[in-house]
């Protein structure tokens, strides 16, 4: 099956940048397009530009006055105390210049994605930018000042009014987008995690299920630390057909974290690339059985920048473009000019190597705490039937 598919990209997007430090480094998405254009996967018809998001377009999500504060923490004009306020200024979200400006594009990347894809002019599209699923109303946290997700969803229910399943594939819980739509029969999310038991944000138990009209319409599954391909993949397919089937979307947003690969530096997950061809594949076949093909991706997490990443996002246009997942060597062009400022050896293939494999001694319980969840979570969806 061909798909006209469309890679949202600005080198704007790499002024979203808090530090030199900062585990959250946008030249990922860059290294994600040289791989794709060495692969002869990407070409220059397939690019979109982004737009900056209007204020009124922010506000869809976003109070006023977190907005506003945003953009003078941007010029230097918030106090510490204020910015604690809202999130900015903190180990995980420092305050940089003109961080509005740069949020903004974000947004309007994702929002440039939605009209891509719904006026009919692609089936699907990537907007490696976005993702920023811990943003909250008027706080930032977890790396995210504006959370595009949200924005668009949002977006998507007020131009288009349509049913938007999220699914959320980062080793954080998708909190930030679960909140904003916890009431809402029109939107559902589902999230696979690590629990939060070990790791930010602490949120996204299975018994997160939505209030008022909608509650039955959050679904979460908070897998165990140090859980491998197997397991991951057989808990995520399930519940994805079973959460899709019941919900019946009529378009699907992904958010394509690539922190659970066993090399990732902040989470405890151990998958290898095995999971990041499946993700996609998954993902376009239900966008095509109750969508029509109407996909939209964002990026997320992924903080192994050199080794995961690329190979990992890249994956997913891949499936966009071709619906099938790259295989064999990576572009020697590629490894040549990138290897000399990563701090790691490249990898030469696709696909993972041996030293991504983990041996991991309590497998077999790993596996069935995170089958007896998948049990729990599949309780939901057959009562609300």
């Amino acid at each position: 099956m061909k798909c006209r598919a469309g890679f949202v990209f600005s080198n704007d997007y790499l002024t979203y940048h808090f530090h030199d430090e900062h585990p959250f480094n946008q030249k990922r998405i860059l290294l994600t397009k040289e791989l794709l254009e060495s692969n002869d996967t990407l070409n220059i018809n397939d690019l979109i530009s982004p737009r900056m998001a209007t204020d009124e377009e922010l506000a869809l999500f976003h109070d006023h006055d977190y907005i506003e504060a945003v953009k003078r923490a941007g010029r230097g004009k918030l106090s510490e105390e204020q910015g604690y306020e809202y999130g900015l200024g903190t180990e995980d979200t420092p305050i940089f210049p003109n961080m509005h400006e740069a949020s903004s594009y974000l947004v309007g990347g994702t929002l440039k994605a939605v009209d891509e894809v719904l006026s009919g002019k692609r089936d699907h599209v990537l907007n490696l930018g976005g993702g920023l699923h811990h943003g909250f109303q008027r706080k930032a946290a977890g790396f995210c000042i504006y959370n595009d997700s949200a924005v668009a969803i949002k977006y998507i229910r007020k131009k288009y009014n349509l049913r938007v399943l999220y699914i959320d594939t980062d080793a954080h819980h998708g909190d930030g987008v679960q909140w904003a739509f916890y009431d809402d029969p029109h939107v559902c999310t589902f999230s696979i995690h690590e629990t939060g038991r070990y790791l930010f944000p602490g949120t996204g138990n299975v018994n997160e299920r939505g209030i008022k009209e909608g509650h039955g319409y959050a679904f979460n599954l908070p897998i165990d630390a140090f859980t491998q391909d197997e397991s991951f993949l057989n808990v995520y397919e399930t519940a994805l057909k079973e959460i899709a089937d019941f919900f019946k979307p009529e378009i699907i947003i992904t958010q394509n974290g690539a922190d659970a690969h066993s090399f990732d530096p902040l989470s405890h997950l151990c998958g290898t690339m095995n999971i990041y061809e499946r993700i996609p594949q998954l993902a376009h076949e239900m966008a095509h059985q109750y969508c029509d093909g109407r996909w939209i991706a964002t990026g997320g997490g992924g903080y192994d920048m050199w080794r995961v990443v690329p190979r990992a996002w890249g994956q997913i246009w891949n499936i966009m473009k071709t619906n099938t997942p790259a295989k064999g060597a990576l572009p020697n062009e590629w490894l040549v000019k990138w290897q000399t400022e990563s701090p790691v050896n490249l990898p030469n293939f696709w696909h993972d190597t041996a030293e991504a494999y983990v041996n991991i001694p309590r497998k077999a319980e790993i596996t069935e705490k995170n089958d007896q969840l998948l049990q729990n979570l599949l309780k939901y969806t057959k009562t609300i039937k």
